[in-house]
Parts: structure tokens; sequence; C-alpha cells
């Protein structure tokens, strides 16, 4: 059985690896949560490419329902078709689209099959997805036939936590919560995408970068991802090291916060306790 290790372009921590390894062992999918921005959903793409996997990814919307996933019946098309003539609507299977799950229940080879954000559909949706990720099989009732996965999929799904998800669902499921990285591996994530950083720069960035998170009453606090375009954007710009902290180490505004921190009252949360840090030297 082949087992995840990590890779060159994502750091995951040990805990991570033994959560994808679980979920192979136990052939089970893998519940990851966490901030937004912790790379969730990057995770199901590297491990793909490292296990040397295709990837199938089902990106959920507001209005996804579970039956997408499976197959949709194209009544439309076999109406007009029907209209003009067509042959093709002699056989219903023309008329057949298939979802995310079929193809990855049919590929030839097992497949990574990634779930994204399922805790944005409706409550039901995890419920109604139950039976096929157990039984790895569905029935097509327009062309009476059941589909069987060739191959258990790895199925990888990610939720920020917008709503809660049915026991039932998760009793199937194995868990893990991809806890806000620490300075330390803060550091070995920056490395991988900026390999040749100052590291006064860096140091001062991070520094600025924690201390934002740290502020108290933060309606969105800053992820991994808007640190990763907040240092491209100072190396773009050529920020120097000593323009990311005051001279007495007060809290300052740090040049383009803009990609920290991204509403208006965050923003004006923190100018304010800029303010008043001045006004207490």
């Amino acid at each position: 059985m082949p087992r995840f290790e990590g890779s060159s372009t994502y750091v995951a921590t040990d805990d991570l690896k033994l959560a994808v390894n679980a979920a192979l062992t136990l052939q089970r999918p893998l519940l990851i949560k966490g901030e937004p921005g912790t790379g969730k959903t990057m995770l199901a793409e590297e491990v793909a490419t490292a296990l040397g996997m295709p990837l199938l990814a089902w990106h959920v919307k507001s209005t996804t329902k579970a039956q997408q996933g499976l197959y949709e019946y194209d009544a439309v098309s076999r109406l007009r078709d029907s209209q003009l003539g067509d042959e093709r609507v002699r056989a219903i299977e023309n008329y057949i689209v298939k979802g995310v799950l079929w193809q990855a229940f049919d590929a030839p080879d097992p497949a990574v099959l990634l779930i994204d954000e399922i805790d944005k559909a409706d409550i039901e949706f995890p419920n109604d997805l139950l039976r096929e990720l157990d039984r790895m099989e569905f029935f097509v009732y327009e062309t009476r036939q059941t589909v069987r996965a060739r191959h258990r999929p790895l199925v990888v799904i990610t939720s920020n936590n917008e709503k809660e998800l049915p026991d039932a669902f998760l009793r199937r499921c194995f868990f893990h919560y991809i806890r806000f990285p620490d300075k330390d591996t803060m550091q070995s994530i920056v490395d991988v995408h900026f390999p040749g950083l100052r590291k006064e720069l860096l140091q001062n960035a991070l520094a600025v970068f924690f201390g934002v998170r740290d502020l108290p009453g933060l309606k969105k606090k800053p992820s991994t991802s808007e640190l990763l375009d907040w240092l491209k954007l100072l190396v773009a710009e050529q920020i120097p090291p000593e323009a990311l902290r005051s001279k007495d180490e007060k809290l300052t505004v740090p040049p383009l916060a803009g990609a920290l921190l991204k509403n208006e009252q965050d923003m004006h949360l923190f100018e304010r306790l800029v303010f008043m840090a001045r006004n207490n030297r």
C-alpha cells in the first residue's frame, strides 16, 4: 500500500502525514478541517502528485446537489434532439452526464477524489452521499445499471466549519484538523516558496504577521496564503526589512497591509491600536 511522506512543495507535519496514511489504511474518507488558507485543498493535490494518482476535484457550492456528483440526465438535450429527428435519442445513455464520483469509480487506476468545502452545501448533502461513499456504488435509474468502483479512491473532504456535519457522516470519516502553523513550521513553508528570501526580511515579516494574528478583536485573521501573497509583494516592491518594524519596536502599520487585512473593520481596528500605541510612548 502506498504511503504519503510529504513532498518538496508541501510542508506536511508528522500528524498530517499520519492522518493521510490512516485514511489509506482504513479505506475511509479523510475529513480535513482548519482555518481558510491552511492548505486543505492543496493537500489533496500534493497527495495525488506524491502517490502518482490522478486527481478528480469536486468544488462544492451552496447550490450543489449530491446527485450532480453521481450523474445528471440531460432531458432537455434529448427532447431537442427528438424534435430534430436525431437517432441518438434511441439510446438514453447518450444523455447521461457522468459526475465526478462516477469518473472516480470508473478510473482504471486508484484516484484521489477531492470533495472541496463540503460545508458550503445544504445540510442534507453529506447524508445524500453516505451510501455511495460507504459501499462505493450507486444505481442509475434511467439505464437500470449499478455503477461500482473499479478501485476505491482516496476521498479527501475539506470543510471550513461553516456548518456542522451530520454524525452519521462523521462516523464514516477519519478526521484531522490542520492546526495553524507555528513560527518554525511557517518558516519552513515560506522557505519552500521563497528559498532565497533575506533572513532579516523573513524574520521581520513573520514577527509582524504573528503580531497581527494575535491582535484581539480581528474579524478575520490573516492566513498562510495571505502571508505568502504579502511576502511576494514585499519582494516585488523591494521593501527593506527595516520598513517592517519601528525603531522602538512599537506596533506600526506594515507596508502593503491590504494583503493581510481584508475588511475595513479590521483595518480600522489595527489603525486605532497603532494610534493608541504611539500615544503611549
